[in-house]
Formats: C-alpha cells, sequence, structure tokens
C-alpha cells in the first residue's frame, strides 16, 4: 500500500506540471470542444499505458540505453510538437458569433493528437523507468505492476479530463471566442517552444 501511494503521489505531481500533454488538452479543450478535450486525453492515457507495457517487458531500458533510439523518439517527438504548433499559428481568425471552430477537430484526430504527443516523449520513458526501478522489487507480483501502470494512466485522463470539462465550459469558451485565433497562435509558439525544448535534451 506504502508504494502504491507514492507511485499515486509522485504521478500527480509530474502530470499536474505544465508541459507538452497539458498544453495540447488545453488547446484543444478552450479552442475545439469538450469532446475534443476528452478524447485528447484518453489518448494521453493509453500512450501511459504503451510505455507502462514495455518498460515492464524490459524495451524501456533499450530505449534509454540506446543513444540511438533515444534520438530518435526524441527528434520524432520535436518533430510533431513543431508540426502541431506551426498549424497553430496558421490559424485564421472566426466569426465572434459562434464557437464552433471552422474545422472541427474529430475524436480520432483529437485521440491521435494525444497519444502521439504523449508517446513520442522520451522523458515519459525516463519517468517510467525511474519510477519503476524505485519502486517495483524482482519479487513484485505482476498484477501489482500493472496496478501501477494503470494508476498512472487513470491519474493522466482524470485530470486532463478536468482540464478539458473545465476550460470548454460556455461561459469560458465565449470570453475567449473572439481573441482564439491569436489564443490559439499562443499556444502553437508554446507548443513550438516545447517541442524546441525536447529536441534539446540529454540523455544522462
Amino acid at each position: 500500500m506504502t508504494e502504491w501511494i507514492t507511485v499515486f503521489v509522485i504521478a500527480s505531481l509530474v502530470i499536474i506540471s505544465p508541459g507538452p500533454n497539458f498544453f495540447i488538452t488545453l488547446r484543444n479543450s478552450l479552442i475545439h470542444s469538450r469532446r475534443a478535450g476528452v478524447y485528447t486525453a484518453l489518448g494521453l492515457s493509453i500512450a501511459d499505458l504503451i510505455h507502462m507495457t514495455y518498460c515492464l517487458i524490459g524495451i524501456g531500458v533499450v530505449i534509454s540505453q540506446s543513444i540511438l533510439v533515444f534520438t530518435l523518439l526524441k527528434w520524432l517527438g520535436a518533430i510533431y510538437l513543431v508540426y502541431i504548433g506551426i498549424k497553430s499559428l496558421r490559424t485564421k481568425p472566426q466569426q465572434a458569433s459562434t464557437l464552433q471552430p471552422e474545422v472541427a477537430l474529430n475524436n480520432r484526430s483529437a485521440f491521435r493528437m494525444g497519444l502521439f504527443t504523449c508517446l513520442l516523449n522520451p522523458k515519459a520513458t525516463l519517468f517510467y523507468l525511474a519510477l519503476f526501478t524505485q519502486i517495483i522489487q524482482p519479487n513484485t507480483p505482476l498484477w501489482v505492476q500493472i496496478l501501477y501502470g494503470a494508476t498512472v494512466a487513470g491519474i493522466e485522463f482524470g485530470w486532463f479530463a478536468c482540464v478539458a470539462i473545465t476550460m470548454s465550459q460556455p461561459v469560458i469558451q465565449r470570453r475567449f471566442v473572439s481573441i482564439s485565433h491569436w489564443l490559439d497562435r499562443l499556444m502553437g509558439a508554446i507548443l513550438i517552444g516545447l517541442g524546441l525544448r525536447l529536441a534539446l535534451i540529454q540523455k544522462d
């Protein structure tokens, strides 16, 4: 029980801190819709489960130790964030009379954005490896290890679903609709910055 509490606390602190996952959810919720934000959160949590799976079977160690694989994953993640950021920077103003964006973000696209934003971030791999090597012992049952991973994924989905629900409230969207294109551009600039920052991280 003590180990589970440790996982819960550490994961919560890491997840709620602003980063690519937060800003991609915020963007999709505020600029598009609540549904888009929730599907983004779902994509993030599924990516967590994928990270957990390959860390448990040992592939995570390979990624963390291989400079080539780590660098490739890092650059793919950086390029993806910059790509989304550039798309946001090209956003055109919309009519102030509507809360709906000109081009709606469908569920699959929102899910995919969340999935790849988290999946292509090597820092997530390092987080899981650091967490699991400190908490999981050789005699830790597999179901307990799965519980730890599911806990992290659950926190991820719960937190970002709350962000999506909160930021997609009509009263909040109405306040931002007249400047939505500028807000999208701001989010784009932040995502580009995060992508460049990701590209500069070094493997210890």
